[in-house]
């Protein structure tokens, strides 16, 4: 393994403080996406994963989205730390909308029944390849990002405002931007308790 590898594996951490700018230009952000998108594996390279990109006003608007769609489920009391939070998605540089196509998915199912439960499976697998690819791709180069999970509740919203076909799932959400603060120390499990080898 190339040193360049454990610097990414390394930096690669969640930024919630992100600030509305880039250290890299926008093209270099969709070739990051792209390189990742076709370089990354998939089961029987089915190449289920698909993403959305979005930018300026169309960011804004993903989060005023979710913030409309916590507001009907988050208790008004409760609901001034949940606008924090998404205030901080929202002033990120962009987000990206993670899929996978189960319309491809469901024909892997009737083309190879023998595996028919295993292909979703094997989708979130190749979708958190592709997450964790672009996430330490952007890291390298300067941007900060953090995986979010509001898919249930903003899907059918999204799906209608960016005209995403029906048979793709949403993953996760994952806003970036320029870090405004270096993420804490992480605590790190004894890696003795997590891998065995036998020789």
């Amino acid at each position: 393994m190339t040193h360049q590898l454990y610097d990414a594996m390394k930096k690669r951490r969640t930024v919630y403080a992100l600030d509305n700018s880039s250290p890299i230009p926008d093209e270099e952000i969709r070739k990051i996406v792209e390189y990742s998108l076709v370089h990354t594996p998939s089961a029987f390279n089915s190449q289920t994963g698909r993403i959305v990109l979005l930018l300026g006003n169309q960011h804004d608007e993903l989060w005023d989205i979710t913030e409309e769609a916590l507001r009907k489920v988050v208790a008004e009391d409760q609901f001034a730390s949940t606008k924090e939070k998404i205030n901080a998605f929202r002033a990120a540089y962009g987000t990206l909308l993670f899929f996978e196509d189960f319309e491809v998915i469901r024909q892997l199912q009737t083309a190879y029944p023998a595996f028919s439960d295993n292909f979703p499976i094997w989708a979130l697998q190749s979708s958190g390849m592709l997450q964790n690819t672009i996430w330490s791709a952007f890291a390298v180069e300067g941007l900060g990002a953090s995986i979010q999970h509001y898919n249930e509740l903003i899907d059918d919203q999204v799906k209608k405002r960016w005209n995403i076909p029906s048979e793709w799932r949403m993953m996760t959400q994952m806003p970036f931007g320029t870090p405004m603060a270096s993420p804490g120390e992480k605590d790190v499990m004894d890696v003795s308790k997590r891998f065995f080898s036998f020789e």
